[in-house]
């Protein structure tokens, strides 16, 4: 039987790498998206970069996304390239827009064109239920998005069930509640505390500043998810999927678990900052997955402290093999 071709933009970046790796376990051929940038790091697939081929393609350059269809004729296509980071989506909204939102609709189209039997997985975002209307959020809860990531993934996900249900294609999306591992970028929380904890434990700082304490949300661990991604393309008919552990927990508890693994007191080394509170904070935001697990027959295996403390550990033996 013919290896299958997955294609994966956002490659680089935490969800892309850990993907690339199920993959390629899975007997796939890996395509790589990648933007000319003279900024792009590739440190999270560095381990597989010889087992992938990268692609230089852009969300904003429909022609590169048709060329690239082309050439490698993908069975899979995995959607997760996006500005992604919620805090900088007030400063680049429209840019957001451009990628996050449109940047979809260029990719459908390029699998209309192309060939339509292509299957396609857009990562939708628990943002976008953000002022929530019920808890927990299901599949049919109405999305209220208070950020325009949040109003972009919105569009992103809509033009993904329009393009469905207009033409055809299987295309599906996962509505992901937050998923954090070693590989997320220090400017997302559960990193900056992990990475935090680390320095302060060796030594190299001697606080964290933090906004909110009373903030929850339903976190879950990367590796998890992407399996999850892939069970949605393996399935008869397409359809769209909550993907979350179901449980919440607050910046506090976070704070606490990573703290107290590395034998801290953590109200010794935590201020609060009024910088980092948002403009208009998202409301409850907790998972039930209940669909996933029984259509998909899939759960997480990692849990919430398993996972606070794998990060935390992934950032001491990091400063440390920096500051050798």
């Amino acid at each position: 039987m013919k290896q299958p071709t997955a294609l994966i933009t956002g490659i680089t970046g935490q969800d892309g790498s850990y993907l690339a790796e199920f993959l390629l376990e899975k007997g796939y051929n890996v395509v790589g998206m990648v933007r000319r940038s003279s900024t792009v790091n590739f440190s999270r697939i560095e381990h597989i970069q010889n087992q992938i081929e990268l692609v230089s393609g852009d969300l904003l350059d429909q022609g590169s996304l048709i060329g690239i269809l082309d050439k490698y004729r993908p069975q899979e296509v995995y959607n997760l390239a996006a500005q992604s980071f919620v805090p900088a989506s007030w400063e680049q909204p429209v840019f957001t827009g451009e990628v996050t939102a449109l940047g979809v609709t260029r990719m459908l189209e390029a699998i209309r064109t192309v060939d339509p039997t292509i299957r396609m997985y857009q990562a939708s975002s628990s943002e976008m239920f953000g002022k929530v209307r019920e808890v927990p959020q299901t599949e049919d809860t109405p999305f209220y998005p208070r950020s325009p990531y949040g109003v972009a993934k919105v569009y992103g996900h809509w033009i993904t069930v329009n393009y469905r249900e207009s033409y055809g294609l299987f295309t599906v999306s996962g509505i992901l509640f937050n998923h954090e591992s070693p590989r997320r970028g220090l400017e997302f929380l559960p990193r900056k505390v992990s990475h935090h904890v680390a320095q302060i434990k060796l030594g190299l700082t001697d606080h964290v500043a933090l906004g909110n304490l009373d903030s929850q949300r339903d976190w879950g661990y990367a590796g998890d998810y992407v399996r999850a991604m892939w069970l949605m393309l393996q399935q008869d008919e397409p359809d769209d999927y909550v993907v979350g552990t179901g449980e919440t927990h607050s910046v506090q508890e976070l704070v606490e678990i990573a703290f107290r693994h590395v034998g801290l007191n953590w109200k010794e080394y935590v201020r609060q900052d009024p910088r980092f509170m948002r403009p208009a904070e998202v409301d409850l935001l907790i998972s039930d997955p209940s669909k996933a697990r029984t259509k998909l027959g899939w759960e997480p295996q990692v849990s919430f402290q398993e996972l606070v403390e794998m990060m935390v550990d992934a950032d001491i033996a990091l400063l440390q093999h920096q500051n050798r």
